[in-house]
């Protein structure tokens, strides 16, 4: 499985999954979200791929939304930001 990741812009990026099946989505990380889910201790793009890591343990990359902002996750998973947070702090 591979994870690519490519900065459309500051705040949109374009994640590729390959895996069985090959995944393209959209991801929107604002800054005021960066800020409440990483306290700016890690990139946006690190905030992505870690994300994208967290959903694929949980479920298939063609399970994943095409195009969504990363706070989004937290509604389908509610330990998310918890574990961004830890995850950030032990780094």
């Amino acid at each position: 499985m591979s994870i690519i990741i490519k900065k459309k812009n500051d705040d949109v990026f374009i994640v590729t999954v390959s895996r069985n099946t090959s995944t393209i989505h959209q991801v929107i990380v604002s800054d005021d979200i960066h800020l409440k889910l990483t306290d700016n201790l890690i990139t946006k793009e690190v905030l992505v791929k870690y994300s994208f890591e967290f959903l694929l343990d949980r479920e298939p990359n063609t399970s994943i939304l095409r195009s969504f902002e990363i706070s989004e996750i937290s509604r389908y998973f509610s330990e998310y930001e918890d574990k961004v947070n830890s995850w950030c702090y032990e780094l």
